[in-house]
């Protein structure tokens, strides 16, 4: 059951909420009426678009106006975390505080998904000593495979095989850097578009981070050794039906960037 109830007395008959439902399942009959609950998607559009709070779903009741123009950002503040957004290497040895880390999370799982699926499932290493554990045994492992001479070849095995070799003769990992915190988004096979779901998850989670002036890296290295140590996943806790889609470090910065890296300008493709 969908909870689908509108307050008759508030309802101004407007027909915002059946003509932004992306099921086309509301119909207006002198107040708003499901015509197909199990088609629901769940994504609460009705719920935001209606103007007097009459709508309520999902055990969504709305209490109180609230406007929007008091809370989001100015124009220009977005486009400058855009802008000053840089991928962090150099990481200071301490934990984000565990609120923050939730904080992100929760805003994070607020990201667009296919249909609505809203299955996104965050693993998230909170504490640097758990990191210092994980990176011992990759690097262990990337280097034993090397020592064998069992690297794939190609693209892969060049890259472990550096990693490798910045291990033994500088005892440095390259793929975890010192980072505190470590963020996998994953996703059940079955998901409508499991790729784009999980990329767009963490993509919310890098922004929200930066704006709480928390560095992240996109961590392709990582997803390399995953591709040679693939029994990491179990001892992550990942789901054996789940899809992996992308890895990120994150943490507090130990570099500061004075300036904008100006890129561009966007190379587009004009139609009309």
């Amino acid at each position: 059951m969908i909870q689908f109830k509108i307050d008759d007395a508030l309802c101004v008959r407007c027909g915002e909420c059946a003509a932004d439902c992306p099921a086309g399942i509301i119909a207006m009959n002198d107040i708003p009426e499901i015509t197909n609950e199990p088609g629901c998607f769940k994504c609460l559009h009705c719920y935001a678009v209606c103007p007097t709070g009459a709508l309520s779903i999902l055990g969504n009741k709305p209490d109180r106006e609230v406007s929007l123009a008091d809370q989001l950002p100015q124009v220009e503040k977005v486009s400058n975390l855009i802008k000053w957004r840089r991928s962090i290497r150099r990481y200071k040895d301490e934990n984000i505080s565990p609120e923050l880390i939730d904080e992100l999370l929760q805003t994070a799982c607020h990201a667009p998904t296919g249909v609505n699926a809203c299955d996104v499932l965050f693993t998230v290493v909170r504490d640097r000593a758990f990191m210092e554990k994980l990176s011992k045994d990759i690097m262990g492992r990337i280097a034993a495979i090397e020592a064998a001479g069992n690297l794939p070849e190609g693209f892969l095995g060049q890259y472990l095989a550096l990693v490798a070799d910045v291990w033994k003769s500088e005892g440095r990992d390259i793929i975890l850097r010192g980072a505190p915190h470590l963020l996998l988004t994953s996703v059940p096979k079955t998901a409508p578009c499991p790729v784009q779901d999980t990329h767009i998850a963490l993509a919310t989670f890098e922004l929200s981070a930066a704006s709480h002036g928390v560095g992240t890296l996109w961590n392709g290295l990582f997803m390399m050794a995953l591709a040679v140590c693939p029994d990491l996943v179990e001892q992550l806790g990942i789901p054996s039906d789940h899809v992996i889609g992308y890895a990120m470090l994150f943490g507090k910065p130990a570099v500061v960037y004075h300036r904008v890296a100006k890129r561009g300008p966007a190379k587009v493709n004009y139609l009309g």
